[in-house]
């Protein structure tokens, strides 16, 4: 009966394998009774033989990975054999193995292969960053109210001598994997359960002493001497991952996995797909390995070399179907690569003589069932699949030719295996998605991906059922294989890529290793192990299921930011999982045919908004791009529905909301204003006036606001007490505002109110369901806010995990509306997941139940149909700076209708004042409005960091109307106090106040405390310390640098007396250490005996003259540095202010989870009813070797004008000083910034474009460097030789700037004066020598000086947000600081 198959290899080596005849399919039947004894057989790869052991389960070992000729040839190429070989060999030397390669799934297959022809039996782990020791050991359960241990894969292979396989140890965290370090080098290991397993040496000589029972009753277990490991990994040098710790690595023997050659690839795939011609694979094989080992310096995704074998099978399908587009299908390239990256692209299609993607015209499509399958007929092409469950997916189709020829290229592509479909928001990436689930009849299972998801929510969660017991609850994704549905998982771009891993042996393999012991097997294998003699009923008992051949997986998801230095997204390792589908926005003709058959007649309107549209998706300028996402086709057909619904809405004012206008960085607002106007759209010259004729009104059971009218409906007792009730003045302003509100509210719409803090968003929409007679539900979010406590809150009750529906599910199921307030508060990846509710009404819980839309037609069972009143309201800050919030908007605005909340007009805010304080003159209100709102303006300009609101000056009119009495500058302090410690801001607001009139003298002059006394109290407190002053000194040094408040004898502490330090008084100098200041009040300060202001004086000017010495700089040195210095001490503090801003949220920590202290971690319940410790989480800083990319600083490139012409004219305009005191005003603003912003300064003249003043990494540390630095601008630009290279050094710096490494955004701001008319420069070389580094690089230029009106011809000349004036230093911070927020913020 045996049979000896030979494979004879091209090295010399070869296979010879002695088996019984059914090992090789012949009588397999025979196999499943283990009627014959196996252990004579043997394998045997070239000079390496081992003998055959029979496995005790069957089920455990590896099938159909090997494949067999029909006379029972074993048929593996010579690279595999080798690698075989290799683990043979290890094996036999009982040593474990480290197999490292490229992304994809020919480690693992190798591993597969290799346990199928040595009949050994396999326990697997996928790893990730969610992998604990618990997964690897022993994990506690709750079974019959008892804590029970149940063996996990490494302690099941070491007793039962099963090859262990750990996939993916880059994605393990540190120290996880070392738990197995004893396991590995001794075969020992200590278990939670108090049982130890000992290695077999070890464990049969204590057999000598003692039998078998007395061991298991020491709790000592025998490892088995045929355990082994193969840990499969990707080199950290060139993968993002963590290291391997050296103990770890030191216990394994490695092999580095290359790509199969190509000749080997070639023979695979023309036996694959024999009908495909031979010529057109060696196409496709050149492109693979030409791109798989192009120079490292292009920096090209590993291409996925396994994903060949589909796309032949495509080619097979489908001779017509142009290589190009199946190569696209593979390898994404127009969205994963640079421009430039595309070129080489497209010059290697061009020498290998592959044509341009086919634009065969698709004509029809249909569908039709044939028993278990379906036909869908493409044109001529017939492609068959797989029936799944019924269909219930719900919604139409509009039949576009575009979307038609993107829909047949997806069948496609979905006939041979999983897709992921890359597309920007809204361009209709799930609309083709239901559209393809209705023509095959299937349903779908939606998976809405977050950052924070970890690897079990994508499989199995923990829960308990009635009796307490713990168990595994399927995720969409499991329960779709196990029924044959579609999992749709939506944002693949958002989840860790460290998570995604563990879909891997899905994707590729169609297998799956589940938390509660089940393996999930493709059809093929299952049915082989039924060909073998076992039934259903065995191998469910065994945990082995079927995955159904109709089961895949879709995918939708954000092509990478090509523009941002931030890695992307998409990894090798996620590009191996899938065949991709780029999906391009409609085009102006394509979009105008879905408005026709959507909403029915194009409004002129709307044309004008498509022509927008396109100019900022054609435009070449990265920041309209940038914009073009915010006008999709989602949010265009949003617009189309209002303009039908309300014609007479206005074009400039819907932008308004779209954009956002009124929060944009100022560059960035001018540029869309242009590309608004080069569309045709202008503001209304003819707006409507602001008056109190627009009125509310509810009169029989009918609300009318303005022209608008809604039908109320009668509420039922316990509805009318969450109906809301507020305290509303109806100024016209916000009556107008209120019927946009209700009019998007009635066609459906959900609601985005953004704006700055106090100016009535909770009132507006409070008043707004008050009068539409709405309950409301409310939700405030805030930093801590998970995607489990914002859709269940889970509890402990009688030994159960019980959730309770949150506000969320609440207003869901009962169609309240949900306030969602504070939204910029919460993490992004958290608030993301309301994307799928608002867009489609769908949302998976935390807790295993399914939210579906309203008309849901399949099972109901666990699923939660959403009522057709439900709607959201989310209220948000505005996003950027000073707020240091999220940007809601921009990851979520599209789904809403939104609304920029602004403050109130002058006559709407003095009419809502009168209605807080009648008997306040009016006099007095208008100076309030007006003051205000000269602040307001400010602060939108740049100049003032804090946006005072409506708020403010209503607790001031309310504080008037009460207590009259009181002087306004106490008043105005309860506003401005906040301030106090920033003069320079302060002084500002003051002035404001002073020139409208406000009395505010005594605040202005710091005497408010004179002002207080003059009117004695009953009851007088005053802060003093009580302590006098006895003479200056410097105090000791604290070596711990610990907070010292009061008392005088540590130096750097505050509020106290006589040493050096800060808030307190008597002291010789300032001392800051670091720690809060406590500061005495001024009056204190001032009360100090003349004697010792005079030694304190004294004190300060020896420190003074000792910093210069230790700096070596002398007096005169610094008198001349102070000239440019003293001036601009206030723009420094403002430039710092924003920069500090941009500090403060980059410093924000992240949630660690799995730890053994800190706070519970409401996901983890479950474990800690089961007695794990690592049930809490803690605040940390982010791991430096996780997916998220490294804090990069951002590049500023800072190029100064010292020609001759800047000292030239200094005379006539002071053109250089004002440059030199830029110069200084930077390097003291950025001085302690450096983990923010790195800088070097280059200058131009004559006589060179690239002359170095600031090296990079050699910021200036004190006055003297930076003195030296000036000094040496000034003197080049005295003795320097004639000419300009403005110019050159304009484009050299952002050419240089974009091939630099390692930094965030890059920005170069070339100072210079207007004098290119001299040199025949024309404006238009300047502005093109700016953009040499987009998109990586934006460059901008500072006009400082200018002969007449030069510099102003010029800017008319550039692109807007381009070029700047600056002829007051002043405006300087304004002007850098629209800089950096419309590039780095």
């Amino acid at each position: 009966m045996a049979m000896i198959s030979y494979v004879q290899c091209v090295g010399g080596y070869r296979l010879r394998y002695s088996i019984q005849k059914f090992w090789l399919g012949r009588s397999r039947a025979s196999m499943a009774r283990y009627s014959t004894v196996l252990d004579g057989d043997q394998i045997t790869i070239g000079d390496v033989v081992s003998r055959l052991k029979k496995p005790e389960n069957l089920h455990l070992v590896p099938l159909k990975y090997v494949n067999y000729a029909p006379d029972g040839t074993v048929q593996l190429n010579q690279s595999a054999l080798h690698h075989l070989r290799w683990m043979l060999q290890k094996d036999l030397l009982k040593q474990d193995m480290f197999l490292l390669g490229s992304p994809g799934p020919l480690r693992r297959q190798l591993v597969m292969q290799y346990l199928e022809l040595t009949q050994r039996e396999l326990e697997y782990v996928a790893l990730s960053r969610d992998t604990t020791e618990s997964d690897l050991k022993q994990r506690r359960e709750i079974q019959h109210k008892n804590s029970m241990y149940y063996d996990q894969c490494a302690v099941r292979a070491a007793l039962h001598g099963r090859l262990l396989v750990l996939d993916g140890v880059e994605h393990c965290e540190q120290n996880v994997l070392p738990v197995l370090n004893n396991l590995l080098e001794n075969r020992e290991m200590h278990l939670e359960s108090g049982k130890f397993l000992m290695a077999p040496d070890r464990y049969d000589k204590l057999l000598e002493t003692h039998s078998k029972e007395q061991l298991e009753e020491l709790g000592i277990l025998r490892v088995s001497e045929h355990f082994r490991v193969v840990a499969l990994g990707l080199p950290v040098q060139k993968y993002k991952g963590t290291p391997l710790d050296p103990p770890l690595r030191s216990r394994f023997q490695s092999r580095h996995v290359s790509p199969y050659t190509f000749s080997e690839l070639y023979d695979e795939l023309h036996q694959l797909t024999p009908n495909v011609p031979g010529d057109q694979l060696k196409q496709l094989l050149t492109v693979a390995l030409t791109l798989q080992k192009a120079d490292e310096d292009i920096k090209l995704p590993d291409f996925p070399i396994h994903n060949l074998r589909r796309a032949a099978q495509m080619l097979q399908t489908n001779p017509s179907l142009s290589l190009q587009a199946v190569i696209s299908t593979v390898y994404p390239f127009q969205s994963i690569l640079k421009a430039d990256q595309q070129k080489r692209i497209q010059e290697l299609f061009t020498t290998l003589q592959i044509q341009p993607l086919s634009t065969q015209g698709v004509q029809e499509i249909t569908a039709n069932f044939e028993g278990d399958y379906i036909n869908v007929k493409i044109n001529e092409l017939q492609l068959r699949f797989p029936s799944g469950s019924t269909s219930v997916s719900n919604g139409s189709f509009v039949d576009l030719e575009h979307q038609r020829q993107v829909l047949a290229l997806l069948l496609q592509i979905y006939n041979v295996g999983d897709v992921c479909l890359l597309g920007q928001k809204g361009v209709g990436k799930l609309t083709l998605t239901k559209q393809l689930m209705r023509l095959l009849n299937q349903s779908s299972e939606t998976m809405m991906l977050y950052e924070d998801m970890n690897s079990r929510d994508l499989l199995q969660q923990r829960v308990t059922n009635t009796e307490g017991d713990t168990i595994w609850q399927d995720s969409p994704l499991v329960r779709a294989a196990k029924n044959g549905s579609v999992v749709i998982l939506n944002g693949l771009h958002r989840i860790h890529r460290s998570t995604a891993v563990v879909l891997q042996r899905i994707l590729h393999d169609r297998e799956l290793q589940l938390y509660d012991g089940t393996t999930l097997l493709r059809r093929d294998r299952y049915d082989e192990l039924l060909s073998q003699g076992l039934n259903e009923e065995q191998l469910k008992a065994s945990g082995l299921l079927p995955i159904h051949d109709s089961f895949r997986v879709v995918a939708l998801a954000e092509p990478p930011k090509l523009d941002s230095n931030h890695n992307s997204w998409l990894t090798p390792e996620l590009l191996s999982m899938f065949l991709y589908q780029e999906l391009r926005p409609l085009q102006q003709y394509e979009e105008n045919q879905l408005l026709v058959q959507v909403v029915g007649e194009v409004h002129p309107k709307m044309k004008l908004l498509m022509s927008l549209a396109q100019i900022l998706r054609s435009s070449s300028d990265p920041m309209l791009q940038g914009l073009s996402e915010r006008l999709s086709t989602r949010q265009l057909l949003k617009l189309g529905r209002r303009l039908a619904a309300y014609p007479e809405s206005d074009v400039y004012e819907l932008l308004q909301n779209t954009f956002l206008i009124k929060f944009m960085p100022s560059l960035l607002c001018a540029r869309l204003e242009q590309a608004m106007k080069q569309a045709g759209i202008h503001q209304s010259s003819n707006q409507e006036p602001m008056n109190n004729s627009r009125r509310i009104t509810v009169e029989d059971n009918k609300l009318r606001i303005g022209e608008t009218e809604m039908q109320l409906s009668e509420l039922v007792l316990t509805q009318q007490s969450k109906v809301p009730s507020t305290l509303f003045y109806e100024m016209s302003q916000h009556v107008l505002m209120l019927e946009r509100l209700l009019q998007d509210y009635l066609i459906g719409e959900h609601l985005l109110l953004v704006g700055n803090q106090g100016v009535g968003k909770n009132k507006l929409i409070d008043r707004l369901l008050e009068l539409m007679r709405r309950p409301r539900e409310y939700i405030q979010l805030h930093r801590d806010t998970t995607v489990h406590s914002l859709t269940v809150q889970s509890t402990l009750r009688d030994g159960q995990i019980v959730f309770e529906d949150s506000a969320l599910v609440r207003a869901v199921k009962s169609g309240h509306v949900l306030v969602i307030d504070e939204a910029d508060k919460a993490p992004v990846n958290v608030t993301c997941i309301l994307r799928n509710l608002g867009e489609n009404g769908e949302m998976m819980l935390s807790d295993g139940r399914r939210i579906v839309a309203h008309g849901y037609s399949g099972n109901t069972s666990n699923f939660i149909e959403t009522h057709p009143e439900f709607r959201l309201v989310v209220l948000a800050n505005r996003p950027g700076f000073p707020f240091l919030g999220n940007d809601f908007f921009a990851e979520l605005g599209d789904i809403f209708s939104c609304h920029a909340i602004d403050n109130p007009m002058p006559d709407s805010e003095i009419y809502l004042l009168k209605q807080y304080g009648p008997n306040v003159p009016i006099k007095t209100l208008r100076k309030l409005v007006n003051a205000f709102g000269e602040l307001r303006k400010l602060a939108d300009e740049g100049l003032l960091n804090y946006p005072y609101s409506t708020r403010e000056v209503v607790n001031i009119v309310k504080h008037l109307e009460r207590y009259p009495q009181d002087n306004m500058s106490e008043l105005v302090g309860n506003v401005l106090d906040f301030d106090r410690s920033q003069p320079e801001a302060l002084q500002q607001v003051t002035q404001v106040l002073s020139k409208h009139g406000l009395s505010i003298d005594a605040y202005a002059k710091d005497e408010l405390q004179t002002l207080r006394l003059q009117r004695p109290l009953q009851l007088d407190v005053k802060r003093f310390s009580g302590l006098g002053v006895s003479g200056p000194k410097v105090g000791k040094l604290d070596p711990k640098n610990e907070p010292h408040v009061g008392g005088n004898t540590w130096a750097g502490g505050s509020g106290g007396r006589d040493t050096a330090g800060l808030g307190g008084k008597g002291g010789p100098f300032r001392l800051d250490k670091g720690h809060r200041v406590h500061q005495l009040s001024e009056e204190e300060k001032a009360d100090v005996p003349e004697e010792i202001k005079r030694a304190a004086r004294e004190m300060n000017r020896k420190a003074f003259n000792q910093k210069l010495h230790e700096i070596k700089m002398s007096a005169h040195d610094h008198q001349l540095y102070a000239q440019f210095s003293e001036p601009n001490r206030k723009q420094v503090k403002q430039l710092k202010a924003i920069l500090e801003a941009m500090q403060t949220k980059s410093k924000q920590r992240q949630w660690k989870k799995y730890q053994t202290h800190g706070e519970l971690d409401d996901t983890r319940l479950i474990e800690g009813i089961t007695g794990e410790r690592n049930i809490y989480r803690r605040r940390t800083e982010p791991n430096p070797w996780s997916d998220h990319h490294q804090e990069q600083p951002n590049r500023l490139k800072l190029v100064v004008d010292v020609s001759g012409s800047m000292y030239r004219f200094n005379g006539y305009d002071g053109r250089l000083d004002r440059q030199l005191e830029a110069v200084v005003m930077v390097m003291e603003a950025f001085q302690g910034y450096e983990n923010k912003i790195i800088y070097d300064i280059i200058g131009h003249s004559g006589e060179g474009w690239e002359l170095p003043f600031v090296n990079l990494g050699s910021a200036p540390k004190n006055d003297k460097e930076r003195f030296e630095i000036i000094r040496m601008m000034h003197a080049h630009s005295q003795f320097c030789w004639s000419g300009d290279s403005t110019v050159k050094a304009a484009r050299e710096a952002c050419s240089t700037l974009s091939t630099e490494e390692n930094y965030g955004n890059g920005i170069v701001v070339v100072l210079s004066d207007a004098n290119l008319a001299r040199y025949g420069i024309h404006p238009k070389d300047l502005a093109l020598a700016l953009k040499r580094g987009e998109p990586k690089v934006k460059g901008f230029v500072i006009f400082i000086g200018s002969l007449a009106e030069e510099a102003e011809l010029i800017m008319t000349e550039m692109p807007d947000g381009q070029s700047f004036v600056c002829m007051d230093l002043t405006n300087l911070p304004q002007i850098l600081k629209q800089i950096f927020t419309s590039s780095l913020l």
